[in-house]
């Protein structure tokens, strides 16, 4: 049986992950708005992911006999002005997600659930992973993102990314 504080903070990043999921769709539409469809690519990619990320989630509530209560996802409300605009709110939301799993880590610590702690451990790589991405990004953007050719060259790089599912086993 799970204590009961971590299946709750689990089944909250449920509903946190799927919100990165609307997150990042968001950010897809507004790069496919403006012509960039290799940032759009990138953060549909990323939408997948993070809807991934919930599954799993929601997969391990259930392998320990959790009920898994979904809730209303929150819609996205950044204004995106300018193609810099996502990058810095990606990088902002993925330093948010690690706190949040940091958190779900120190309440299982807390009460020795150390199940938990070891699908977290691959979460918590995850997150390192996405904060070095997001913040490339952001320094891609402003050494290339000013001139049209080399926009050009970073959007075409993002346009090759495929999806590759995560190789977590529960």
């Amino acid at each position: 049986m799970m204590d009961k504080k971590v299946a709750m903070l689990i089944n909250e990043q449920i509903n946190k992950e799927f919100y990165s999921a609307y997150l990042y769709l968001d950010f897809a539409n507004y790069y496919a708005s403006v012509g960039l469809d290799g940032f759009e690519n990138w953060y549909r990619i990323q939408a997948q992911e993070e809807r991934d990320h919930a599954m799993l989630f929601y997969q391990y509530l259930q392998n320990n006999g959790e009920k898994v209560t979904l809730e209303a996802i929150a819609k996205p409300n950044h204004v995106l002005e300018n193609h810099m605009d996502p990058l810095v709110a990606g990088l902002e939301h993925e330093q948010y997600v690690t706190s949040l799993i940091n958190n779900i880590y120190e309440a299982a610590f807390d009460v020795k659930d150390f199940r938990t702690m070891q699908l977290l451990d691959w979460f918590v790589k995850e997150q390192g992973e996405e904060e070095k991405n997001a913040s490339d990004m952001i320094t891609k953007m402003e050494l290339f993102g000013k001139d049209a050719k080399g926009l050009y060259m970073l959007n075409s790089e993002l346009g090759a990314r495929v999806y590759t599912a995560p190789s977590l086993t529960l």
